[in-house]
Parts: structure tokens; sequence; C-alpha cells
């Protein structure tokens, strides 16, 4: 057996100057409690990217150290609902003065078909995003959900029918730590602008609900935007909103596509 003394590469002092914003590990896929609305736990699979500041005079970071870190507190189940800790506790191992993480995930909500009422699992990709920067903690809540929307302009100028296409709504909000918005909240709020939900099981019946709640409720990718925006604005702990539309065209080749970024002021 080698004797020979294991060299901290990482810790070699770098003559370069360059100070870097961040470095860690990407894509980590670990399976996580996300606590739902109704109090249950489901599981999902998660890929987790990790990243600290990395000061010019360290050639590296320890990289086993971020697995470390995400095992410990996947293990004692805190890892989804207290990134705050989760990032303190990052900063103090990788001797870093900031840090960043975020947990992608697939979460599935049983939803039911309009008229039939029959129930299946719909996935929405979400990500919960934690940033400690400056002794200053920020929380971000990522949710992806489709839409139908069908187009005003076809239906004002075309003797029958309108053309209507699947869409993508992506929103992602800002709000104080010890507050919550529920994943299966904001899917509900996002489903309403839209001209119509898009669900993962339908019978006849249900297509023709559907069919017909869209042609009666048109909506641009503008006004999908706009009413979402209207709707985020009323709910008192969000504090930052980023938003946007992709409608995929059925009669174009292209995307239409609109979006909205604000930082909300609230009258004390």
């Amino acid at each position: 057996m080698d004797n020979k003394t294991l060299v901290d590469v990482q810790s070699i002092r770098d003559s370069r100057g360059i100070d870097l914003q961040r470095v860690g590990v990407k894509n980590v896929e670990i399976p996580l409690n996300i606590i739902q609305k109704d109090g249950q736990q489901q599981i999902a699979t998660v890929k987790a990217t990790l990243t600290v500041d990395l000061p010019h005079h360290f050639k590296g970071t320890h990289m086993s150290r971020f697995i470390e870190i995400l095992n410990e507190w996947r293990s004692k189940k805190l890892l989804s609902i207290d990134l705050e800790g989760c990032l303190k506790q990052t900063i103090e191992k990788l001797n870093a003065s900031n840090s960043y993480i975020i947990l992608q995930f697939k979460y599935f909500i049983e939803k039911e078909a309009p008229v039939s009422s029959l129930i299946a699992p719909m996935g929405y990709n979400c990500a919960f995003e934690g940033v400690f920067i400056d002794n200053k903690y920020d929380f971000f809540l990522s949710v992806n959900v489709p839409i139908t929307t069908l187009c005003p302009c076809s239906k004002e100028i075309s003797d029958y029918g309108a053309h209507n296409q699947r869409a993508i709504v992506k929103v992602k909000i800002s709000y104080a730590p010890d507050q919550i918005v529920w994943i299966e909240d904001l899917v509900n709020l996002i489903e309403s602008t839209g001209s119509s939900p898009v669900y993962p099981i339908l019978k006849r019946e249900d297509e023709k609900y559907v069919t017909e709640k869209a042609y009666n409720n048109p909506k641009f990718v503008e006004d999908v935007i706009r009413d979402l925006v209207n709707e985020l604005r009323q709910i008192d702990i969000i504090k930052w909103y980023e938003v946007e539309c992709e409608a995929f065209e059925s009669i174009h080749n292209h995307s239409a596509w609109a979006y909205q970024k604000e930082l909300i002021k609230k009258n004390k």
C-alpha cells in the first residue's frame, strides 16, 4: 500500500487572480419528499444543482462536499422545506461567501376530467430555488403549466371554426420564506388564464366541453400574460414574479410568445 501523502490540490493557491461566481455540482439525481397541499408526501426524482463562489486564490472547490451536504439534508427530509439552512451549511463547509441551489422535479397532481369526472395524474415541471448572497436569502418557486389557447383573430375573421393550440405558461415567483404558495394553487391559477385547461384523460363528452369552452374564451398570449399578472398582483405574499407564455401555433411555423417580470411594491 502506498503511504504517499494525499495532496489537497483544490486548496493550492492559484495565481491568475480571477474570482469565480459559481462552482459546484449540477444535475445530481436524488429522491426527495415533497409535501403536498393535502399534507401527504410525494416522492420526486430531483435534479439538484448546488454551487458556491470561489475566491481567486483557490485552485478549485471540493466537489464531494456538495454531494455530502445534499445527501445529509435529503436524509433528514429537510431539503425541500429549509433551503436556507442547507445553503448556510454549504457556505460554512466550503469556506464561501454565497451559495445557490435549485431542485428541479416533476410534480404530479390528480386531475379530474370536466364532464366524465375520470381522474388521472398530470405531471408539471417545477423547481425550488434558493440564493444566499451578502447574508440575504431569497426563495423562488417555478411551475410550468400547459394550457389551450384559441386565437381571437381567427375566430373573428372566420365564417366557422378557429385555430387553437397548446401553450406552455412558465411562472417563477418569490415570496417570504416563512410563507407558502402551494404548487396546486399556482397551477389552478395559471390554468384559469388560458382558453381552457389541458387534461391527462378525456372522453368524448369531455372533448366536447373543452372544445366549446376554448371557443367561447379566445385568448392571445398577451391576454394570458395580462390576466395572469392581474392575479399575481392580488396575492399579498408574492414580492416578485417572472412569467412567460409560448403558444405552439397550429397554422404558423413559429411560436407566439409574451413575457413579463415585475418587482411588486406592497403598500404598508
